[in-house]
């Protein structure tokens, strides 16, 4: 995969947040943006990802396709999500929030697969809680979900809240991941490594940071990441 990184590039946008630029697996580009805390978004010849919409999208393009993982506040607001759709916005949405906000779209489950678009597929991955004390944050039950997308033959895994788990561990072939890394909510240094190590990404960027007392150790992280020789991690100010 040709990797090519720019950083705050595309049109000027009101606020202005970073961006990554990549060239997929068949040489189809696409721009990563990311805007704060667990949301992200995808722009791919000229169409809109969102990944749980939280906060200040002023500016922004409309969306082509909203993914909700869970329905806590950093990753579900529904005012931000009305504020980018339009008639022809396709949501997919884990069944909980679904359910207790009436989203009306595809209703993803752990083990779902979605072809909402010709650019890309989505697959839901089970997104929970290991550590027996945290367990209550997001329990397995919940069938709280991460995604997989595949776009132009790269896949991008978007973790949601969740520790490492025998779901996220059994991927594999996954070029980017994006992986949770703030306590006492998902992932510790040492976990989100170990993820890492299991899923062996070309590039690794932490997000979900922040927003707690406890601050994770992102220079610990990246020091680690960066001796295991298999993965580009990639820092960008998401608190």
């Amino acid at each position: 995969m040709s990797l090519l990184s720019f950083f705050g590039c595309g049109r000027t946008k009101t606020p202005e947040y970073p961006t990554d630029t990549l060239t997929a697996r068949d040489g189809t580009e696409f721009t990563l943006t990311f805007f704060q805390h667990a949301s992200i978004g995808i722009r791919v010849g000229g169409h809109h990802i969102y990944i749980d919409p939280v906060g200040n999208f002023a500016g922004q393009p409309k969306a082509d396709l909203i993914l909700l993982t869970h329905s806590h506040n950093d990753h579900f607001d529904l005012a931000t999500v009305e504020k980018l759709r339009t008639s022809k916005t396709d949501i997919l949405s884990d069944r909980t929030t679904a359910e207790a906000f009436g989203m009306e779209g595809h209703v993803m489950r752990p083990g779902s697969i979605a072809t909402p678009r010709d650019y890309v597929k989505i697959e839901a991955v089970a997104a929970y809680n290991t550590t027996k004390e945290h367990q209550q944050f997001h329990p397995k039950l919940r069938e709280d979900c991460g995604y997989l997308l595949t776009i132009g033959g790269t896949r991008i895994y978007v973790a949601g809240d969740t520790e490492p788990t025998a779901e996220m561990k059994a991927l594999r072939n996954i070029d980017i991941a994006f992986l949770p890394v703030n306590q006492p909510y998902t992932m510790t240094v040492d976990q989100a490594v170990d993820a890492v190590k299991a899923l062996k990404p070309t590039i690794f960027y932490p997000y979900h940071f922040g927003q707690t007392e406890f601050k994770t150790d992102m220079d610990r992280l990246v020091r680690e990441v960066r001796a295991l020789d298999t993965t580009d991690i990639r820092v960008f100010p998401m608190e």
